[in-house]
């Protein structure tokens, strides 16, 4: 038997290499979201955030010839997406939901006109690590090709889930999103904590968007994020607000992701692009099973409105 013929393995392989690829985006957006949600802000805007660290990190890569000075370029460019919907949202009688909607749409529109020039060119890729290098298999290699950022943000879920529960930092962001009565009681300053929770999510949505040119798909074109800062408020709902569970639930939305590519590459040739649609499918369930009042609650920051 041929050492590199993986046989039954090779569809559990491909969604597992897949997910750890795709997921990535789905994980910086979704972290990025829950920190401000956890401050008691919404932030639909971060598609448009997205797209906007994938154009700039790609520009940045190409212009300067280096992948992390567009993945720094693209966490720039997300700071100050997320620092104008937090300036504004400080406002009286301000609609999160409507402000977040105008910066996707905004972002989304800067980046597909300012993008146009950066279609053809090639940028530096960021770099991964071959864990994989102990198989002579080209499945079990290409499948644990990790990159750099996935660890990152790995990492960065523990980091957050300790910060909230061990530093004052963390503390006074869920104070403030649970009860802003409660956080001034504190001293805080409830709109510079939503403020820099906001612009500090717009720096995750960035490089989530700077993967996504600079590694996986690895271009810049106008339809490159599909959706997926929208569907990361899904995941953030799903994951109850926890940063760990957003973790694994990326790792959820990404092996659905990877399902379609998975059976392709193993010969399906009929129907395989229904499985396309999985990750679209899983957020309407998501949205669906979370609907009741019980559980839609559970866990979520007592500020949350869509009147603020």
């Amino acid at each position: 038997m041929d050492p590199t013929d993986l046989g039954s393995w090779a569809v559990p392989l491909a969604i597992l290499g897949g997910a750890i690829r795709v997921s990535t985006p789905f994980l910086f957006v979704s972290l990025g979201e829950c920190l401000t949600e956890k401050s008691g802000r919404i932030n639909l805007g971060l598609e448009g955030t997205l797209v906007i660290g994938a154009v700039s990190g790609y520009a940045a890569a190409y212009h300067s010839g280096s992948a992390w000075i567009g993945v720094a370029a693209a966490g720039a460019a997300g700071a100050v997406m997320g620092a104008v919907h937090g300036w504004i949202c400080k406002f009286p009688r301000v609609n999160d939901i409507a402000i977040g909607i105008a910066l996707m749409l905004l972002g989304t529109g800067i980046a597909f006109f300012f993008g146009k020039p950066y279609i053809q060119p090639v940028a530096p890729h960021l770099p991964a690590i071959e864990f994989g290098a102990w198989s002579a298999s080209p499945q079990v290699q290409a499948a644990l090709k990790v990159n750099v950022l996935f660890l990152v943000g790995a990492v960065l879920a523990v980091a957050l889930w300790w910060a909230f529960r061990n530093t004052r930092a963390g503390l006074l962001v869920r104070v403030a999103g649970d009860s802003a009565d409660a956080a001034r009681a504190l001293g805080a300053d409830v709109n510079r904590i939503r403020l820099l929770a906001t612009t500090a999510g717009g720096v995750l949505a960035g490089i989530g968007g700077s993967y996504l040119s600079l590694y996986y798909p690895g271009s810049w074109t106008e339809g490159v994020s599909s959706g997926q800062g929208l569907m990361a408020v899904a995941l953030v709902i799903f994951a109850r607000w926890n940063p760990i569970a957003c973790f694994g639930a990326a790792l959820l939305f990404g092996g659905a992701g990877a399902l379609g590519p998975a059976l392709q590459s193993v010969g399906m040739t009929k129907g395989y692009y229904l499985f396309y649609a999985a990750p679209y499918v899983l957020t309407l369930l998501i949205m669906i099973l979370t609907s009741s009042r019980g559980r839609t609650l559970s866990g979520a920051p007592g500020e949350l409105s869509i009147t603020k």
